[in-house]
């Protein structure tokens, strides 16, 4: 809807001289932020084995602690060969091989969800299958319903230089164009690498400034973010309407990258550091707070590969509900 529309409904268009039509909407939407968190989310990575042991008995879990929303990651049955390899190649060391729909139908997992009263707003996938076969994921939509198809990281080779993420900006350009024509958003979630200065220069940021804010949006990893020696609040404030999605978890204690962030070692030295939400140092409720304020669309639990899910999930969900 048009900004001048919506004035027009909501029957402000007279009062917009007296008090200026963005203290107006300011004043709205500042009032429905204040209310909880009622619908919150879970990215599928959180409990993988759990899933892949019984599908249909682990989203029904999910649903009865109380989460709405789901986001999937890859890869799927229509993904390229390449991110198929690549993932059967890390699989023995996850201790886990399902993905995707799970070795389930698009049907099949709709009607999971129907049973379940739960949606999918977003999915997660490689680069490459965006780059050559994003139209599969227009004909999963059809099906599923999801608005986003987000990739979860950049490939270490194509995020080796500051000329590098600039290459990276106008190949998200490309896919959010196309992403938009099958109706679609497109959005990058971040990892810890990129947020330190290059000659000068933050390449995620240059990064982002290159992209068009119509075509790309953003999905917040709040731990990656602190990880890599940035603050989520300033970010919130300073990319306004491109977060429209967030990963929620806890850092217990506080910790930074040893280095840049660039490479997966130093992920894992970080993983020991990753809690349920509120039991941490970060400071969620603020977080969240500016999320929302700045136009955060959906929240999604991470705890990767979390013990006891059963246990974690629901701690996470009853926190979270409560700012």
């Amino acid at each position: 809807m048009k900004r001048k529309d919506f004035l027009k409904q909501a029957g402000l268009a007279g009062t917009m001289g007296l008090f200026g039509a963005d203290h107006l909407l300011a004043q709205l939407f500042t009032k429905k932020t204040n209310a909880p968190m009622k619908t919150i989310g879970i990215q599928l990575f959180s409990l993988p084995k759990l899933l892949e042991a019984d599908f249909e008995g682990g989203i029904a879990l999910l649903a009865k602690m109380g989460y709405t929303e789901l986001e999937l990651f890859g890869p799927y049955s229509f993904s390229t060969e390449s991110a198929k390899a690549s993932w059967q190649a890390i699989t023995p060391m996850l201790g886990f091989s399902g993905s995707g729909f799970f070795g389930r139908s698009a049907d099949e997992v709709k009607a999971i969800l129907n049973e379940n009263g739960m949606t999918i707003p977003s999915v997660h996938t490689d680069l490459d299958t965006l780059e050559t076969n994003i139209e599969a994921f227009s004909e999963a939509r059809e099906t599923l319903g999801f608005e986003y198809v987000t990739i979860p990281a950049i490939p270490d080779d194509r995020r080796t230089t500051l000329d590098a993420y600039k290459k990276m900006a106008d190949t998200f350009n490309t896919i959010g164009e196309n992403a938009q024509k099958m109706g679609l958003k497109f959005a990058y979630h971040n990892h810890g690498y990129g947020l330190q200065e290059v000659d000068g220069q933050v390449p995620f940021e240059t990064m982002i400034e290159a992209t068009d804010p119509n075509l790309v949006f953003l999905e917040m990893d709040i731990f990656w973010t602190v990880a890599g020696r940035a603050n989520p609040v300033d970010y919130l404030k300073k990319y306004a309407g491109r977060y429209h999605l967030m990963h929620l978890k806890d850092m217990k204690p506080k910790a930074h990258f040893a280095g840049d962030g660039s490479d997966a070692s130093q992920w894992m030295s970080l993983f020991p550091h990753m809690t349920t939400a509120g039991d941490g140092e970060l400071d969620l409720e603020i977080i969240v707070k500016t999320a929302r304020e700045n136009g955060a669309k959906h929240f999604f639990v991470e705890q990767d590969l979390v013990k006891e899910p059963e246990v974690a999930l629901k701690r996470s969900l009853d926190y979270l509900k409560t700012l």
